[in-house]
């Protein structure tokens, strides 16, 4: 073998090797790329996964804050409203004119007959006092007493005293029969 020769085959191994060694450092960088890809990718993944959860659990939060804000405008339309049907109710039974209040005053001073014990004073509101002079002849007028309307009686000795006065009885009313008013109102 001549020197040229040699040099040749030196020189076509060290290509061969060269080439070799290129292209597994290109299939090296090409596997390098291919995980950081996959990666990256994951990586990415996850990112949007976590964003999604994220925005499901906001969007469901703000839906529940929506609906508890509404629920409490409810709640507070229906006070109000509540409120102002009462009111309307005070109202009605303060008015002098109301229909019905003579045979309203009178079926309370027969409720009265019912819980008297002995001498009684009646203590009528301002407004119904004419009336209250004329339908409970039995009782001893006393002072004027505040409210919407019927009175209050009460014993001499001032031991023992029954309200019957109209605030009063639409307070008791209006307690026993909220159910009854929201379902009307309400539905």
């Amino acid at each position: 073998m001549t020197l040229e020769q040699l040099a040749n085959d030196i020189s076509a191994s060290a290509e061969a090797e060269a080439k070799a060694t290129i292209k597994a450092a290109k299939a090296e960088a090409e596997a390098i790329l291919n995980e950081a890809k996959e990666r990256a990718s994951s990586i990415e993944g996850d990112a949007s996964s976590k964003a999604n959860k994220e925005a499901d659990q906001i969007a469901k939060e703000m839906v529940a804050s929506a609906r508890q804000a509404n629920q409490k405008e409810i709640l507070v339309a229906r006070r109000a409203e509540l409120e102002a049907t009462l009111a309307s109710a005070r109202a009605q039974l303060g008015d002098a004119s109301l229909a019905g209040r003579a045979s309203l005053l009178k079926s309370l001073v027969k409720k009265a007959g019912g819980l008297s014990e002995g001498k009684m004073i009646m203590r009528p509101t301002t407004i119904d006092r004419s009336a209250l002079e004329d339908a409970a002849k039995d009782y001893k007028m006393g002072d004027d007493v505040d409210g919407l309307g019927g009175f209050m009686l009460e014993s001499e000795d001032g031991r023992l005293s029954f309200d019957l006065r109209f605030d009063t009885l639409l307070e008791e009313a209006w307690t026993q029969q909220r159910a009854a008013v929201n379902e009307t109102l309400f539905g």
